[in-house]
């Protein structure tokens, strides 16, 4: 665990809306992903800066129990192009503590360290939180993903 202030940045993706209640999210998330996959997104994304993917939690109900929106999308120079169909944010102007999910992404590596960061006293924020998924996480039987947590 390492705390670290992030400034602003844009990203630009698509977006569901979900819960983790009765296991939703697990389901939309994944659908969110095939999606992604499918109609390759990323390549239709204006202004990238770079190739990684960012998975974003964010507009929180109340906290992580509470419905709240996914966002696939990648890092942009400006939110002056957003395709249709396509949401931007700005994400970042604050604290965040940053965790590594470390191992085979098929056996679900991400949704365990949720899984204790869930369980661990800290102080969120519940604006937005975001996994990284940039050069280390290429190889899926091998990967780091990060993810960064907004607390006060």
């Amino acid at each position: 665990m390492e705390k670290n202030q992030l400034a602003l940045f844009d990203i630009i993706g698509i977006a569901v809306r979900t819960t983790n209640e009765n296991g939703q999210a697990g389901k939309d998330i994944e659908a969110l992903w095939e999606r992604f996959m499918a109609e390759k997104v990323q390549e239709k994304i204006p202004n990238k800066i770079d190739n990684d993917i960012y998975g974003i939690y964010t507009d929180y109900e109340s906290d992580h129990t509470k419905p709240y929106t996914a966002i696939l999308g990648c890092k942009v120079h400006n939110l002056s192009e957003v395709p249709e169909g396509f949401v931007s944010k700005k994400l970042g102007g604050g604290n965040f503590v940053k965790f590594e999910a470390t191992g085979d992404l098929r056996q679900g590596i991400v949704y365990q360290k949720w899984l204790d960061i869930w369980e661990m006293d800290l102080d969120r924020t519940y604006s937005a939180d975001f996994e990284i998924y940039g050069k280390q996480a290429q190889n899926p039987s091998s990967a780091t993903v990060e993810i960064h947590i907004a607390t006060n």
